[in-house]
């Protein structure tokens, strides 16, 4: 086998190994509370446990809504997702679409909060989720969770989202069959004014499915964990992104391991 083969395989393993890891973590501090089976519900107002200054707003609570997603002002149970850059509220969502918990075969969703590295946290599931209407053929895995930082300033916080698993994209009242097509999900966030950001692909059909190779598990933001992206919102704005993507990372270190390789090579010439 030439050397080029040798290191790309390498490669290949690195970032494969981090895909297979999975993303989602520390998921029984957060099950402490559960919605029951239902289609479309939300919580009550529930504490997130610390105060996070979002574009200017400082929110001590939240509401968990069933279908993939928070929001500050009031409880949310629109099930067809909508475009997240011309909301008029408030709303963080990993996974905007029509999740149905009803059928036995499916998981549930459920938040708490806890303790990770020294910060505080509060974070959602939605572990092997089924959608609408009662399916469970396909499930999703994917959570939200929100770190306190206010160790560097007044309200500072972290946003993470993190999938282990994405199978189906849309529920049939949404126009979906089977789980696809239709107006498939949408994941972002938004202040309900200027300040906004939406994925790649959102309401595209089968652009977050782990089948496409572009899809969530696939990519990174801000971590070096596939399937996780972090926002950090540093003095109520999300700040730079500041740590490379995972293939470009596997990619440095196949660089560093090759000029390695040729030096030694030179040495015994």
């Amino acid at each position: 086998m030439s050397m080029r083969k040798i290191l790309f395989a390498i490669a290949a393993t690195a970032v494969t190994s981090s895909a297979m890891a999975g993303a989602v973590h520390d998921a029984a501090l957060f099950n402490g509370n559960t919605l029951t089976r239902n289609d479309d519900n939300s919580t009550p107002s529930v504490s997130i446990g610390f105060s996070a200054n979002f574009f200017g707003s400082n929110y001590a609570n939240l509401f968990v809504n069933n279908n993939g997603n928070i929001t500050f002002n009031s409880a949310l149970n629109t099930y067809t997702p909508f475009g997240l850059t011309n909301n008029s509220f408030p709303i963080i969502a990993p996974f905007f679409a029509d999740v149905d918990t009803r059928n036995p075969a499916s998981g549930v969703t459920q938040y708490g909060s806890g303790t990770i590295a020294g910060h505080n946290v509060f974070g959602v599931n939605w572990i092997n989720v089924g959608y609408y209407p009662s399916q469970s053929n396909l499930l999703n895995s994917f959570q939200l969770i929100l770190t306190d930082r206010s160790d560097i300033g007044a309200g500072d916080f972290d946003i993470e989202f993190n999938y282990d698993k994405i199978q189906w994209e849309t529920g049939s009242a949404s126009g979906g069959t089977g789980g696809f097509g239709g107006t498939s999900a949408a994941a972002g966030y938004t202040d309900g004014g200027a300040n906004d950001f939406e994925f790649a692909g959102s309401r595209v059909h089968s652009a977050f499915l782990d089948s496409n190779p572009g899809g969530l598990i696939h990519g990174s933001r801000n971590s070096n964990v596939l399937g996780r992206y972090v926002f950090n919102v540093r003095n109520g704005a999300i700040a730079p992104i500041d740590v490379p993507e995972p293939a470009t990372i596997g990619l440095m270190g196949v660089a560093l391991a090759g000029m390695a390789l040729a030096r030694r090579r030179q040495q015994v010439k």
